[in-house]
Formats: C-alpha cells, structure tokens, sequence
C-alpha cells in the first residue's frame, strides 16, 4: 500500500493548484459520501414506526419496507456503470453536481409520502441521484491525490461511512423523538444545499480524455436481472414457499438475464462492465468481498433494528447510540488499515478482519430478549473494526488496479458489488427472517379472526400490533412473537456468519501476501498504468 524505498517516485500527475486544495477536497467528498450513506442508516432505525399504522407510520408491511430500501439500492447498483462511464466522459464534477441535486430532490418528494408505494417509488429516485454521487466521489479523490497517498485518503474516505453510520441512527432518533416520521428524509434538504456550494467553490472537474460509447444494452440488462432475481426472493419470503411459480419464474428469468448480460459484455466494444478487470484473482477477491461482507452486514442491519426496538423496547434514539461502537471502530481504524497492511499484508489483514466481521454476526445467534447492553456494544465495536480492515485495503486494491483516467468506471465496479451485496443480503436474509417468524407464530393466531390472522403473521410489528388492540388478552401474543423472532434472528444470523466465512475463504485464497521490500520489479501489477496522451489534461485546476 506505500511505495518501497528503492522504486522509482512516479512523477507528478496532479495539477499543483488542485494539489495544494486536495484536502479541503476531500472533506467535501466525504461530506458529499455522508448523505448518501447517512439516510440509509437513519431509515434502519425508522423501519418499526414507518411500519406502524397510520397516523404514526404509514403502515408498511415487512416486504415493503424491503422494497423501500431495495429500491434504493437496485436502482443505485444498476445505474452506477453508467454514471461511472459518464463521469469519466463529461466530467465527474458535472454528474456529483447533478447526482446530489436529484437526491434532495428524492428525499423532500419521500418525506411527503403518506403511502408505502409513494415511499418506494421516491426511494428509487433518490438511489438514481445517489448512483451519480457515489462512484463520482471516489473517482475524483484518485484524480487529485497523487499514488502514495491514495490509500491514505481512501482510508480516510471510507471512515466517513463510520460517521454516517453514528450520525445517522443519532440524528433519526432524535428527530423521530420530535418530529414526524417523514422528517428523516426532510434532514437531507439543507445538507444538500451546503453539499452543492462547496462542490461549486472546491472541487475539480476531471474525465477521461479519451472516452469510450456508453452501454445502453448492459445496463438495462443488469437492472432487470437483478429486479427480477431480488423481486423472486422476497415474493419467496411473503408466501414462506420458494417453491411458488410466482417465486420460481422471476429467480429464473433474473439469473437468465444476468448470464446475457455477462456474454454480452464479454462481446461489446464498450461494455458497461470491462469484464477482463476479473482475469486478475487479487481483483476478483477485492470485489467479491465487498460484496460477501456488505450481504451478510446489511441483512443484519435490518433485523437487528426490530431486535432493538421491538423485543427489546428501545427508542429509535437509544438503537442509534447502539451503533456508534461500530462506527467508532471503522471511523478510528479504517484511516490506520494501510499501516496494518504494509506490515502483515492485505491477505493476513483481510482475512482477520473478514474473521472478526463473522463472528460479530455469529454473536447475534446468543442473543435473547436480556442480552447485557454492554455485549452488545462490544459485538457492534468488533464488527465495526473488522469491516475497517476488510473495506480500505479492498477499495485500494480495487482502484489501483486501473488508471488515473478510468477512476470512475472502478469505482463504480467497486460500489456495484458492494450495493448489490448489500441488496441481496437484506432480500436473501430479510426472507429467511420472515419465512422462519411466519412458521413460527402461525401455531399461535389459532384464536384470531382469518383476515387480523394473515397480518398478524407478515412481521413481529403487525404481530405486536393486533396484541396491542386486545389490551391484557394480547400479553401471551407479545410473548410468542418475541420468542417467534429471536428463534427467527438466530437462523438468519447464522445465515449471515456463514456468508462472511466464505468471505474469509475467498480473501485468504486470492488476495496478495505482503509485498516484498526493495524496488519493485519491472511490469509489476503495482506499477502505475502509463497515462495515454492528452491525459495530462484529464484533471482540470479550474472549478
């Protein structure tokens, strides 16, 4: 991750006046970062009031408040190839400047929704403005800092997702303390507004001077495979039978779509996916545990905000100041990951890490409705500082991979796998949780009505919400959908370890060992890609 001591310096690349304002620049990415990441994490401590009835929520089943993130975040994965493309083609500041717009735009349109379906629909057009933030972030941090300091500021970059996750649940849980529910998404206006200034006055523009035609035909095929295949697995989770023609139809049809998709970039002339990036092991092992780690995290995510406030009767306040353990940890050690892997080597310090983030989630398979509130915060501290060491140095391995001039379009392969890990983990490992609770509480809604029978059983909120209306008659159903969950969270915990072992088997099987020391041979894999001509230009010092 730094440069041995006898290699050769590679020359400056980076335009002085661009270079003397790289930090500021940086703080603005990563404030830029924040809200995209911040509403996803203040949405998971708002899902059991949003699945209240009206007038307090809106009423949400478990499958749409699935949808109301899943939205998000397959619009988002599906269009991040082509917003990388086409920051590196018209400009990166160009597509952050629209992309922040379109999502304050998105998050005052969802804060006025008074149904589930406006919700989703909103959620899907903040993930459209999201998906031209993301990728734009990273790919104008690579353009303005020089090589050996790129793992730095990519540590740095990536510890700001550990603010966003402490800011997030605090700040949700204070406004849901105070205001309405919708004022979660309200928040983003005026951080929006400061984001689009500072973008202004600060940042660069920079692209690719030398860009390619955009792949119309990829990136539908992406969106539609992954819909459908997302779109089967929850249906799987409502009806509790994976069996189901309305379950099997659409996982098929998802997974044919996604093999076209891949024989179709491995022919087009300008794939929105450069296939030939995965001929390298080190490259395909970075992505993929991006991928395995933000799948078995974020399915976690979702349940353990009804663990929290539901079983255990939290506030939405008391669940965020829960996570801060994990946030501190990825704030305090992903900026320090690159130091830890020129010592030991990004192998040994993934597969460590990977390690910690399974047993983190393997802990959640104990828990029970009197688990210490220190445990928890331990556990949420451990998982916090495993993904730390997983994320940086994958992220670096991911970026410098590629030349300068294709940041945008790595940085969207990048935060692809990691949005559609983490959409796949919530629909995969949300549907083991409804699929397991719904077995589970049937035996015990004998004594209600057929039609408060079927609601009953959709989640532990509806549950909770049908004993509430019997008064002191409801007190055995709050017990059994208490028992009916935990027994439900365990099983999707233990899903959930099991995807991040197979993380640690992919990073210590394929990432590099440590680097040797001394000058690094001729032709390495670390050797900065040449700069095409006029690439010199690709960087602009001009606002």
């Amino acid at each position: 991750m730094s440069i041995p001591s006898g290699a050769r310096p590679a020359p400056p690349q980076v335009p002085e006046a661009v270079h003397r304002r790289r930090w500021a620049i940086l703080v603005v990415l990563m404030f830029s970062l924040l809200i995209v990441v911040l509403d996803n994490s203040i949405l998971n401590v708002a899902v059991k009031i949003i699945a209240s009835p009206a007038p307090t929520g809106l009423g949400a089943t478990q499958s749409e408040l699935e949808w109301a993130i899943n939205a998000y975040t397959l619009v988002f994965a599906g269009l991040l190839f082509t917003a990388g493309l086409l920051g590196d083609r018209v400009g990166r500041k160009k597509v952050l400047l629209f992309g922040i717009f379109v999502f304050g735009l998105g998050s005052a349109l969802a804060a006025m929704s008074d149904s589930p379906g406006q919700l989703i629909t909103w959620r899907a057009v903040m993930g459209f403005g999201a998906a031209f933030v993301m990728p734009a972030t990273l790919a104008v941090l690579m353009n303005v800092f020089e090589r050996d300091e790129q793992p730095k500021a990519i540590g740095i970059w990536a510890g700001s997702v550990g603010l966003a996750i402490a800011i997030g649940p605090i700040t949700g849980g204070l406004l849901l303390e105070h205001f309405w529910w919708g004022s979660i998404f309200l928040v983003n206006v005026p951080v929006v507004i400061v984001a689009l200034i500072a973008m202004v006055l600060l940042v660069p523009d920079s692209k690719d001077p030398n860009p390619g035609r955009i792949d119309p035909l990829g990136v539908l095929l992406s969106v539609v495979g992954l819909v459908l295949l997302v779109y089967g697995i929850i249906r799987g989770g409502q009806l509790g039978d994976f069996t189901d023609a309305t379950v099997l139809l659409p996982v098929a049809g998802g997974l044919a779509v996604l093999v076209a998709f891949v024989r179709h970039e491995k022919r087009a002339s300008h794939p929105a996916l450069d296939v030939s990036y995965f001929k390298k092991p080190s490259y395909s092992a970075a992505v993929t545990a991006v991928a395995l780690v933000f799948f078995a995290l974020m399915g976690v995510t979702f349940f353990s905000a009804f663990y929290m406030q539901s079983v255990r009767g939290w506030s939405a306040l008391q669940a965020g100041l829960l996570i801060l353990p994990l946030a501190a940890a990825q704030m305090i050690f992903a900026p320090r990951a690159r130091l830890v892997v020129d010592r030991f080597g990004a192998r040994v310090v993934c597969t460590v890490g990977m390690l910690l983030v399974a047993l983190g989630l393997a802990a959640f398979a104990l828990f029970d409705a009197t688990t210490p509130v220190w445990v928890l915060c331990v556990i949420f501290f451990v998982q916090g500082t495993g993904m730390a060491h997983v994320m940086t140095p994958v992220t670096v391995s991911v970026m410098q991979a590629l030349p300068r001039e294709k940041a945008g379009s790595g940085s969207a392969v990048n935060n692809t796998f990691r949005q559609v890990g983490g959409a796949l983990g919530i629909a995969v490992l949300g549907s083991v949780l409804s699929t397991v609770y719904r077995g589970d509480i049937e035996g015990h809604l004998d004594a209600l009505p057929a039609a408060a029978r079927e609601a009953a059983g959709e989640s532990i909120e509806a549950t909770l919400g049908i004993a509430d209306k019997l008064g002191p008659a409801g007190a055995p159903l709050v017990a059994a959908a208490n028992d009916a969950f935990l027994k439900a969270m365990h099983v999707t915990a233990a899903c959930s370890a099991g995807v991040a072992l197979v993380g640690v088997l992919v990073v210590a099987l394929f990432l590099p060992g440590r680097a040797p020391a001394g000058p690094e041979p001729a032709g390495s894999d670390k050797e900065e890609p040449p700069v095409p001509a006029g690439a010199a230009s690709s960087t602009s010092p001009e606002n």
